[in-house]
């Protein structure tokens, strides 16, 4: 119990704050500013089964104290992940996750089939990002097309997590549909979508027109969407995840239902904010003499 360990279903992790997927890489890149083992876990860059070159550039702005990235899930692919990346994640003792995407159903069942033996903990299905199934939108739009992919993905031991998207109002149903289809815990949420555009150019900054908006701005909508699904599902592992900067943010997570957390946009600023963030958890149960299993939804009263 030193780092405050913490249960996600099977899932068990050092402590409390994991990092979220594209914020620290593809491997131990952030180990130079904290011990990775101290975390609760590295959820590293989504990856697909072969080699994706992303969006063309630019491929992030900023607006105020949020960020709009359109990088468009680059990345080297699964088998060259294995090989370059995971051994330094390994060597760190870090508790990895290892989130995935595709373009179509197929293809996460290609990729989740890919890290099959692999040293990790659990996989995590980015259901957010657009399908070319003959379809337009994105996975996690329709309770259908999630459900397909979380089945697809059932090809290892892993337990899966499914990171969803705030940009529906179907929330709840999606999530039902992952569980479902046996999911077993729920990632709530990825970015919102949104755009800059340069006024003086009068064109769109990003070179993909539109991205996601993450930071601090999001953090009310990510809270909204955690405490709505421990409300529909009360014995689900949730992990909240969306603009959290500070101890207290991640307290606010776990009181309406988060049994862990994932930081992301707050490293861009500060590599070490997960460790902070993680240390002001602690300190704040220690200071009102809880833990965060008795916190653990207390906001539904």
């Amino acid at each position: 119990m030193k780092h405050g360990t913490v249960s996600v279903g099977a899932v068990e992790l050092n402590g409390p704050v994991l990092t979220a997927a594209g914020t620290s890489g593809l491997g131990a890149e952030l180990g130079e500013y904290g011990d990775l083992a101290e975390l609760g876990g590295v959820v590293v860059k989504s990856l697909a089964a072969f080699a994706w070159a992303g969006n063309p550039a630019p491929r992030v702005a900023s607006w105020g104290d949020s960020m709009l990235n359109s990088v468009g899930l680059s990345g080297p692919g699964v088998d060259a992940w294995r090989r370059d990346y995971l051994p330094a994640l390994t060597q760190a003792n870090a508790r990895t996750i290892a989130s995935i995407w595709g373009r179509s159903v197929q293809e996460f069942a290609d990729a989740a089939a890919g890290l099959d033996g692999a040293e990790i903990c659990a996989i995590e299905i980015n259901a957010s990002c657009p399908n070319l199934e003959g379809r337009t939108g994105i996975f996690a739009h329709s309770a259908s097309l999630t459900s397909e992919i979380v089945a697809a993905a059932k090809v290892t031991g892993f337990p899966l997590w499914v990171k969803l998207s705030p940009n529906t109002p179907e929330l709840v149903a999606i999530a039902e549909a992952a569980l479902g289809a046996g999911a077993d815990a729920l990632v709530l949420t990825n970015t919102l979508l949104g755009m800059a555009i340069d006024t003086k150019s009068r064109r769109p900054i990003l070179g993909n027109e539109v991205g996601g908006v993450s930071g601090q701005g999001i953090f009310p909508i990510a809270l909204r969407a955690v405490y709505e699904c421990r409300a529909a599902f009360p014995d689900v592992p949730l992990i909240g995840v969306g603009g959290i900067a500070t101890g207290e943010d991640a307290i606010a997570m776990v009181m309406a239902g988060a049994n862990a957390v994932e930081v992301g946009t707050a490293i861009f600023a500060d590599p070490r904010s997960p460790w902070r963030i993680q240390r002001e958890m602690l300190k704040w149960c220690e200071k009102n003499r809880t833990s965060l299993d008795e916190l653990r939804g207390s906001a539904h009263g």
